[in-house]
């Protein structure tokens, strides 16, 4: 008997017996399964210049059970329309705002405002939008829609940034990470928390600023954020409930980080009524 002949008959074996003592790998498969909705009905209270998210009376509390206290009205009203927004299930992954209440509050890590805007002025190295591709057509391409993002960073911020095409990476100086570090200790540190999620969520310092500072919307910001897989849907086509999908809820959780950056460093939207919030280019005014 061959060694591929011996390998056959003792495999064949030991699938026989696996299978004749009723193994079922299915059994061994556990699904976390969603949360029914409890509650009815959604509000906020005001107490002390701040707000707290109700749900049928009970006040909301986080997952280390502290309070569920916001500074700004607007937040506060946002985050009671997510929980209001549940159906028969609290889908929790799609609730981003929530999301970053509950770690700017609990702050599991115990991060402090400083240690927050290091990490993201570090993210500047390995920025999306620095690393360009060796491929000329790819690039050509990169250099249209890239180039002026990064023209606009620099001249926002009075600094002078090269972008790269080797795995390198490009050289950051010390003098443009300090003014980018002033730029982001001149937030509140919940507003830091904001930036995290922001940067995280695009890979990009750059693009991050560039819509918090109103210059890009949250749309064009995730489209230039994945503008190499856009370039190869170009040519392999685009799958609709994957793709599609993967970018709405990019855009998801970079409006919901620009909306809590807002709403945590501009005092004006601290507590407004009948006063229609700042809206991005192209979006729709919206009035409490």
């Amino acid at each position: 008997m061959n060694i591929a002949s011996r390998i056959f008959k003792l495999t064949s074996v030991r699938f026989s017996a696996k299978t004749s003592i009723g193994i079922n790998i299915n059994n061994y498969r556990s699904y976390a399964q969603l949360p029914k909705r409890f509650y009815k009905n959604t509000g906020i209270l005001e107490s002390n210049g701040k707000y707290e998210i109700t749900l049928d009376q009970r006040k909301l509390k986080t997952p280390k059970g502290n309070l569920f206290v916001v500074d700004s009205e607007p937040l506060a009203l946002a985050i009671a329309n997510e929980w209001n927004s549940q159906k028969e299930k609290i889908v929790q992954t799609s609730m981003h705002l929530t999301t970053l209440c509950n770690t700017a509050i609990d702050n599991p890590n115990n991060l402090k405002k400083y240690d927050m805007v290091q990490y993201i002025v570090n993210h500047l190295e390995t920025d999306t939008v620095l690393f360009q591709s060796d491929e000329d057509e790819l690039y050509k391409f990169q250099v249209q829609e890239w180039d002026p993002v990064i023209q606009w960073f620099c001249d926002k911020f009075a600094v002078n940034i090269q972008k790269s095409r080797v795995m390198e990476g490009p050289k950051i100086s010390k003098e443009t990470k300090q003014i980018l570090s002033r730029h982001l200790l001149s937030y509140t540190q919940e507003a830091i928390f904001g930036y995290v999620y922001g940067v995280d969520t695009l890979k990009s310092v750059i693009l991050t600023l560039a819509c918090v500072e109103k210059y890009l919307t949250p749309e064009r910001a995730v489209i230039l954020s994945r503008l190499e897989e856009e370039f190869q849907l170009g040519y392999w086509g685009r799958v609709e409930w994957a793709h599609d999908l993967n970018q709405q809820d990019l855009q998801s959780r970079l409006s919901a980080a620009v909306l809590y950056i807002y709403c945590n460093s501009s005092s004006h939207l601290m507590k407004i009524k009948g006063v229609p919030i700042p809206k991005m280019e192209g979006e729709p005014v919206i009035t409490i």
